[in-house]
């Protein structure tokens, strides 16, 4: 069994009822990680003005503005509608990333490595991409489908070339249950490690992975799985929790 480590984490609850600060800043330190007036100016007109245009006019305007919102952003991004931006100034896209609408990004517990996209990486609608306490890196040419949540508590990373189907839920954390006299929100979390998906893997539609599982290269998870433990390379698990019924051999050259 994995090492557990407690996740130090303030209550959502408190970060945002906290009245030893203002509202003002509260909301700045929530939403972008900074009380910089002129990051909270742009920030706000960028949300105000473009975050619902539709069409063609929509996505280039979204491009042009908020680009200047984000570490770094490649050539071609597409970014749909409605889509929430928290810390975006942690957010790294390479190239030609499309991300549908209605997806949330949060790299707010990202910390210094933050939250890495790839090149030509596609995001389907209504995504979230979490790091709660934990980075976020997804590796070039994944595929993501929609609905689909990632949530990293101690470190989630998508290899290349990853298809995950629609519906999916990765990461996440895990709480104390030692004590019947608290509810379980009430008694802290814990981690059992960083989440890895290997390059090339498929997750069928609704597969659950939790946090502190590494998947290996190639690997093919059944739909509707519950991964509790760590996949060899070329795996196919199925199952709940899943297990390995086979291993994928290859093509023979002709």
């Amino acid at each position: 069994m994995k090492e557990e480590r407690t996740v130090p984490k303030q209550p959502l609850a408190e970060q945002l009822h906290d009245s030893s600060t203002s509202l003002l800043r509260r909301y700045c330190l929530k939403t972008l990680g900074s009380t910089s007036l002129l990051r909270l100016v742009a920030y706000e007109t960028a949300m105000l003005l473009f975050a619902n245009i539709p069409g063609s006019a929509g996505y280039l305007l979204r491009k042009v503005f908020y680009g200047k919102l984000f570490a770094q952003a490649g050539r071609g991004v597409i970014l749909g509608r409605g889509i929430t931006l928290r810390h975006p100034g942690k957010m790294r896209f390479g190239s030609r990333v499309a991300i549908d609408d209605y997806v949330m990004l949060d790299a707010s517990g990202t910390g210094e490595e933050g939250l890495t996209i790839g090149d030509d990486v596609i995001i389907s609608r209504n995504c979230v991409i979490q790091g709660k306490t934990g980075p976020v890196s997804i590796g070039r040419r994944a595929d993501i489908g929609c609905n689909v949540v990632l949530s990293s508590v101690s470190g989630l990373k998508v290899g290349e070339a990853v298809l995950i189907a629609g519906n999916c839920y990765l990461g996440g954390g895990r709480y104390f249950l030692d004590r019947i006299d608290q509810p379980v929100m009430d008694q802290g979390g814990f981690t059992r490690g960083p989440l890895s998906i290997g390059d090339g893997t498929w997750l069928g539609a609704g597969v659950i992975v939790l946090d502190g599982v590494s998947i290996g290269k190639g690997c093919v998870v059944g739909a509707g799985s519950v991964v509790t433990r760590d996949l060899p390379d070329y795996s196919i698990a199925v199952g709940l929790p899943a297990k390995v019924v086979q291993v994928r051999k290859g093509v023979p050259s002709v």
